[in-house]
């Protein structure tokens, strides 16, 4: 590897990137004409509507594709030797259709194109750029495009026809630095192989990996690996499990594969949505910018908390209740609760009826349970069978009043026959069918169904049961769910919302009454639109005398107007999708997958019906009690043994002498698992310092000024155990007044402060662990706490501690 400062070189890059950079520009306005043209379209047929609106959601994404790769949009170049034909033998066009739906070299956005490979230049960056002028000549390769591969994958021992691989550093739209590398070693002189086996593009990797962090995850699209490329191109279907330690850019892969298939698989994906699932919504914030840097942004980004629409759930509760709830007994539970709501009474239910003049009649239990057992034999979900109980409830009674009419010789014939007292009632089949309707809509018969067979929401059922001793132990669920149903929902109850969803069934009825009611509304203001039209008419046209003139009134009917102003809501893929409960998405990546309940996983796996899921994590990270200590456990239940495993062994975040220090607990959790191999080092030993209990709080602000002066313009994160967050945070403010901490913290803040749980995926310049022994202490895998926070860190790790230190640092620390 050797920086190239030659002024001829910077200048020659400068004038390819300005030609790029040209191009870019007229895409965007290009884009944007077409945008604007769309959205000053307006009524139409609604054939003409969805064009508009397809159009519309079209060029606005191609918009903003173009704006979020105006950065680093052009990073590498690849020189081939001469006379080689094939780069990397999967160069030719794959036939399939690039990002814009083209075929070949064609696309706007496409790279899949045939591409001359004698002693050529290939230019690789965020997006595929072709002169349209020039026969479609690529100007520059989507790093996603085959022919992009040999950028991260040749190496001197296997260039792959690659003579010299560059690196291209900018600065906004100026060249800034270059860094080349001659995989030639004839021409290199054995020199071309970098310094650390497996490592693609040393100096720009080490270059970003020691650069400051922002509090954003920045794209690796410059620095991919070998491992990583390998990863990131897996084919799409099945299940693939990425399991990596800390360090070993798990979430920066997984959301390059998400980007990754979206580029390859377009067709399919932009319509049936990619489904990212991270640990919390700090995490999520902190990814956000990753996608849209990489020109996509259609993908739906949320938590585990987010995947019950119209249900918020984000409140924290105890390690232990969640754990019960994420057990996959739960789903046993819960059909329990819903057979449980499907109450036969003990004692006969005597309903007061009008049809009676308030006269009673009895409904025996055993007339229940008949009807209820006809309704659980129909096969209908819960709410789906309320009819056929309806049905056979509303048949017992008109029997019962039928049988009340023809026995009582003193009254009058409630349904105004004139059959003389005393005489008994012979009723036909016309007349049962007229007590039915009556019956149904009798306020007592009304109640008594809504009581013996209730139509629940999801909500209803699982609230209902958690406020209640009775029907915990009624569905055989643990007594300690016990809670108030106004407490607000916690992320692990959205699996039991979802699975309470499954068994219960939706009435497609409510929703037709809606769209009913606010098709009526509709027409009722094109009616009152109508009238206006017609009142305003000028007296001359009245006075005509040609009677046939023809008015507004006479053309349009009301409904029709309604209907040609009904524009609807215009939603892309992935907003109908975070708002339809039963959306199949076409694949789903779960990022900290490891701390999946075994419920949650049930829920996604009916999100995913096609089983195409990208599982990201590693089981020595695991916190949730609920999470999997291996992979099988978690996904055996859903796929069996037909999953992929791909292990990611580089750890490029955390330097030597951090690792060395986690290893040792890493080993007190599991002796066979291997730490991943850092990359680097940082040159900073890691520190540990104890103090009196009573100096706890005094040192810690010493550390966090000392901590945030030497991380300059980096951040530092602060991480406390739970048990004693209140009580040292005025302590980290009185060093670094405006560090950030709650629920969901600025991550861009210098001074972060954080449980271990809500660091979970991030990383920091420098990190203070505070009271490692109280980590531990707080949760049954505490150690698994305290090897994620002590791998958090790029280049500085400070341990304070109130005199104690958990077993697994006492040898490393050399205490």
């Amino acid at each position: 590897m050797s920086n190239s400062s030659d002024t001829a070189d910077i200048v020659e890059e400068q004038g390819h990137l300005d030609t790029l950079y040209g191009h870019l520009d007229a895409l965007r306005e290009e884009a944007s004409a077409q945008l604007s043209k769309a959205l000053l379209q307006t009524g139409g047929t609604p054939a003409d509507r969805s064009h508009r609106d397809s159009e519309s959601a079209l060029y606005g994404e191609r918009v903003a594709q173009y704006s979020a790769v105006e950065n680093g949009l052009c990073f590498g170049r690849l020189d081939f030797a001469e006379g080689r034909d094939g780069a990397n033998g999967e160069d030719e066009a794959s036939g399939e259709d690039d990002a814009n739906g083209e075929r070949g070299a064609k696309g706007e956005n496409g790279a899949k194109g045939e591409y001359k490979t004698q002693g050529e230049t290939r230019y690789i960056g965020r997006i595929g750029i072709f002169d349209e002028e020039n026969d479609y000549e690529p100007l520059l390769i989507d790093w996603r495009a085959p022919a992009s591969r040999p950028f991260y994958l040749a190496t001197a021992a296997a260039p792959d026809g690659v003579r010299r691989r560059r690196h291209i550093r900018t600065e906004r739209r100026t060249v800034t630095g270059l860094d080349d590398e001659v995989l030639d070693l004839t021409e290199a002189h054995g020199t071309g192989r970098g310094a650390h086996d497996g490592v693609t593009g040393e100096a720009a990797l080490l270059s970003a990996l020691t650069a400051s962090r922002t509090g954003r995850m920045r794209d690796i699209v410059e620095t991919i690996q070998a491992e990583q490329d390998h990863v990131i191109r897996a084919d799409l279907g099945g299940v693939l499990v990425v399991q990596g330690g800390p360090g070993t850019g798990k979430t920066a892969v997984a959301l390059h594969r998400a980007a990754y298939l979206l580029y390859t698989h377009r067709q399919v994906l932009s319509s049936r949505v990619v489904l990212i699932v991270g640990p919390n919504a700090t995490f999520l914030r902190y990814i956000s910018q990753v996608l849209p840097s990489l020109a996509e942004t259609g993908v739906l980004l949320g938590t585990m908390g987010d995947l019950f629409p119209g249900v918020a759930a984000h409140r924290e509760e105890p390690a232990d209740i969640a754990a019960i709830k994420g057990q996959a007994g739960m789903a046993d539970v819960l059909a329990a609760a819903v057979r449980d709501r499907q109450r036969v009474p003990e004692e006969p239910l005597a309903l007061h009826l009008d049809l009676l003049d308030g006269g009673a009649v009895m409904l025996e239990p055993e007339v229940i349970k008949d009807a209820r057992e006809r309704a659980r034999r129909s096969g209908r979900l819960h709410n789906l069978a309320r009819p056929d109980f309806d049905t056979e409830i509303i048949h017992a009674l008109s029997l019962l009043v039928a049988d009340t009419i023809g026995i009582d010789p003193y009254a009058d014939d409630p349904l105004g026959g004139d059959d003389a007292p005393g005489e008994r009632q012979l009723l036909e089949e016309a007349d049962l069918a007229e007590i039915r309707r009556e019956l149904r809509g009798e306020a007592e018969v009304l109640g008594a169904l809504d009581w013996l067979w209730p139509i629940l929401t999801p909500q209803q059922l699982v609230a209902g049961l958690f406020a209640s001793d009775a029907r915990l132990a009624a569905a055989g669920a643990d007594p300690r769910l016990k809670r108030s149903a106004r407490s607000g929902w916690t992320p692990a109850d959205v699996p039991l919302l979802d699975e309470a969803a499954e068994l219960l069934g939706e009435d497609e009825t409510v929703l037709e009454i809606i769209a009913e009611r606010r098709r009526r509304q509709q027409v009722a203001y094109a009616e009152g639109a109508l009238e206006i039209a017609f009142g305003s008419r000028s007296i001359d046209v009245e006075d005509e005398d040609d009677p046939e003139l023809l008015s507004v009134t006479d053309l349009l009917e009301a409904d029709r107007l309604a209907e040609r102003h009904d524009e609807g809501e215009a939603l892309t893929p992935a907003e109908r999708a975070a708002a339809d409960r039963k959306w199949a998405f076409g694949h789903v990546i779960v990022d900290e997958a490891q701390e999946l309940s075994a419920m949650a996983w049930r829920l996604l796996m009916r999100r995913c019906p096609s089983r195409s899921m990208t599982v990201v994590g590693d089981v020595a990270q695991t916190g949730d009690l609920a999470g999997a200590s291996s992979w099988g456990q978690a996904l055996t239940p859903y796929v069996g043994e037909r999953w992929r495993l791909r292990e990611l062994t580089v750890n490029y975040r955390t330097p030597a002498e951090i690792m060395s220090v986690a290893a040792g607990v890493l080993a007190g959790i599991d002796p066979d698992i291997r730490p991943p191999r850092s990359v680097r080092e940082a040159g900073v030993e890691p520190w540990v310092r104890g103090v009196a209990p009573a100096r706890l709080a005094d040192a810690l602000t010493e550390a966090v000024e000392r901590e945030a002066e030497a991380a300059g313009e980096g951040r530092l994160g602060v991480l406390l155990p739970s048990g004693l967050f209140e009580d040292l945070v005025p302590h980290v403010r009185k060093a670094a007044p405006d560090a950030a901490l709650g629920e969901q913290p600025d991550l861009t803040a210098r001074v972060v402060v954080l449980t271990v749980k809500q660091a979970k995926g991030l990383e920091f310049d420098g990190v203070i662990v505070v009271d490692p022994e109280r980590m531990v202490e707080e949760s049954p895998r505490g150690a698994n706490d305290l090897y994620v926070a002590l791998t958090r860190a790029t280049q500085r790790l400070g341990i304070l501690h109130p005199g104690t230190l958990p077993d697994s640092l006492h040898a490393v620390v050399g205490i």
